[in-house]
């Protein structure tokens, strides 16, 4: 044989050889999971975060659903996904493996807008969406705090049911709260501004603010076009009437009847 050929051929059979036993090493790498190589990613909107990926992994060795020296064949994605969907404060997720072998979770949270004590002492919060969050332990939003007269529970229809039910709607007032406490999210100055939002035994919202000391009657809420106007007026009443008169020139101030607002001066 010639000299050259043999040489290759030699040549050949230790690259292929390399080559197999890279794969067979890739391949028992690839068999069992660490924990150190789970890749959790968690999305949160808003400022606080109710779950951290070092509670998540927690709760998950909890459930056996990982363990450590765990092959990958044995890893239930789709358990993983459904108890992960469980929990109260996760909007959305989303659980695969990789090619080489590791364990990729991402999840994106609620955001919180409110947090709601209603008339039977029970304590939750309102999210982004309208949906009611259970209060965590660990962890607490620095949202609006509402409180009163509030017949709804954690339990109780999303604000989308509510809406669409005219039923519920005479007797819940999660869509009403969802309407005022989204649009003080949303504005930079009545989010800073706004405390809480107190539900009187009238039916009638009434909202402390952090500065002035005043009680500012807001009324009902039915619609987003009364809470939109409503919270113009005051705005309004900020910026124009306040620079003059000063902070605590008034006592009340009430947005209740359309395009006027009426204030009650300090005695």
């Amino acid at each position: 044989m010639n000299k050259w050929l043999r040489i290759s051929l030699v040549v050949l059979g230790c690259i292929s050889t390399a080559a197999l036993l890279i794969f067979v090493g890739i391949q028992s790498r690839a068999t069992t999971i660490h924990l150190e190589e789970i890749d959790i990613s968690i999305h949160s909107d808003g400022e606080s975060a109710f779950l951290t990926e070092i509670e998540l992994k927690e709760r998950l060795l909890r459930e056996e659903l990982i363990y450590e020296g765990q092959k990958v064949e044995n890893l239930k994605i789709d358990s993983i996904e459904n108890y992960i969907s469980s929990m109260n404060e996760v909007k959305e997720v989303k659980a695969f493996t990789g090619i080489d072998g590791e364990l990729h979770i991402q999840v994106e949270l609620r955001q919180p807008i409110a947090r709601i004590f209603n008339k039977f002492g029970e304590s939750f919060y309102l999210d982004s969406e309208g949906y009611t969050m259970q209060p965590s332990e660990l962890h607490t939003a620095r949202v609006v705090v509402v409180n009163g007269n509030i017949p709804d529970r954690i339990n109780s229809e999303n604000v989308a049911a509510l809406i669409n039910n005219d039923s519920l709607k005479s007797i819940r007032k999660l869509d009403d709260i969802y309407r005022i406490t989204t649009y003080v999210c949303k504005d930079t100055l009545l989010r800073a501004q706004i405390a809480q939002v107190f539900l009187n035994q009238e039916g009638d919202f009434v909202l402390t603010p952090q500065v002035g000391g005043q009680t500012i009657i807001f009324g009902t809420a039915h619609s987003d076009e009364e809470v939109e106007n409503k919270f113009k007026k005051l705005k309004t009443f900020y910026q124009e009437a306040i620079p003059y008169e000063g902070w605590n020139t008034y006592s009340e101030i009430s947005l209740k009847y359309e395009n006027q607002i009426v204030c009650k001066k300090k005695s």
